[in-house]
């Protein structure tokens, strides 16, 4: 379903914290959001009146779960003015919101590995709640990896070892590849986007790669979150946040 035009109101049905993440739940009756699109979010109150008068902005959030209902649950890592304040809700308070935006997964091949890097992972569960796959998850520390909870049988790394494999995602990643190569499935930091872009390119396999970028909003009129391509520049939020790593430059 297209997203209706315009940022609507809605109130927030739950709010729970994950380890170091905080989920927050709405329903959005108007559209049928698919894995790897994301929304613009903003507080109804206290936004653009916060020190130094930020957030001004509303928040690329990925999705994180879209249930038939019409709940959608989304993410969050308070790493800033605009995700503080979004995590500071509750349920019952007023939350703006427009989307959903972009180009999703598509559903994937049988065997697809599902990479995810701290708050990234949010997007991959919602593939995996959807078609399935198997998810291999990188935090920072064990604090960070029980959102790992969230997923069906992971395989986790944590930079300090304090949970699961010491060390990066991409050793985990490069050990299935060496093993049976096959598709992979990407969220996370750019770091780790381009490690596993690279890795698919060197074995000649697909990746499709969820972006992250600032934006202001979320819909191609500000040009603020354009990547380099194999055809030249793309808006991250109107020709991905999905794109193919072979096609990134």
């Amino acid at each position: 379903m297209t997203a209706p035009f315009g940022r609507r109101t809605t109130a927030l049905l739950e709010r729970r914290t994950v380890g170091a993440y905080v989920i927050i739940a709405v329903r959005d009756d108007q559209a049928r959001p698919q894995p790897g699109q994301f929304y613009m979010l903003a507080a109804a109150e206290r936004w653009g009146g916060g020190e130094g008068e930020r957030p001004f902005l509303a928040r690329a959030v990925s999705i994180l779960r879209a249930a038939d209902d019409g709940t959608v649950e989304f993410l969050l890592e308070d790493v800033g003015p605009g995700t503080r304040r979004l995590c500071e809700l509750d349920a019952g308070d007023q939350l703006l919101l427009s989307g959903p935006f972009g180009n999703g997964f598509a559903q994937p091949a049988p065997g697809t590995l599902l990479v995810g890097g701290g708050i990234g992972i949010a997007p991959l569960l919602a593939v995996q709640e959807r078609w399935g796959g198997r998810a291999l998850l990188g935090f920072r520390d064990a604090h960070h990896a029980q959102g790992a909870a969230l997923f069906e049988d992971p395989e986790v790394a944590t930079d300090d070892g304090s949970r699961g494999h010491r060390g990066f995602v991409t050793e985990l990643l490069e050990r299935e590849l060496d093993q049976e190569p096959r598709a992979v499935y990407a969220c996370g930091p750019p770091a780790l986007l381009e490690a596993i872009g690279e890795s698919a390119r060197r074995r000649g396999i697909d990746a499709s790669l969820a972006l992250e970028a600032p934006m202001a909003c979320g819909f191609g009129a500000c040009y603020g979150c354009v990547v380099a391509t194999a055809d030249g520049y793309r808006r991250v939020c109107v020709d991905g946040p999905v794109f193919e790593a072979a096609a990134l430059r």
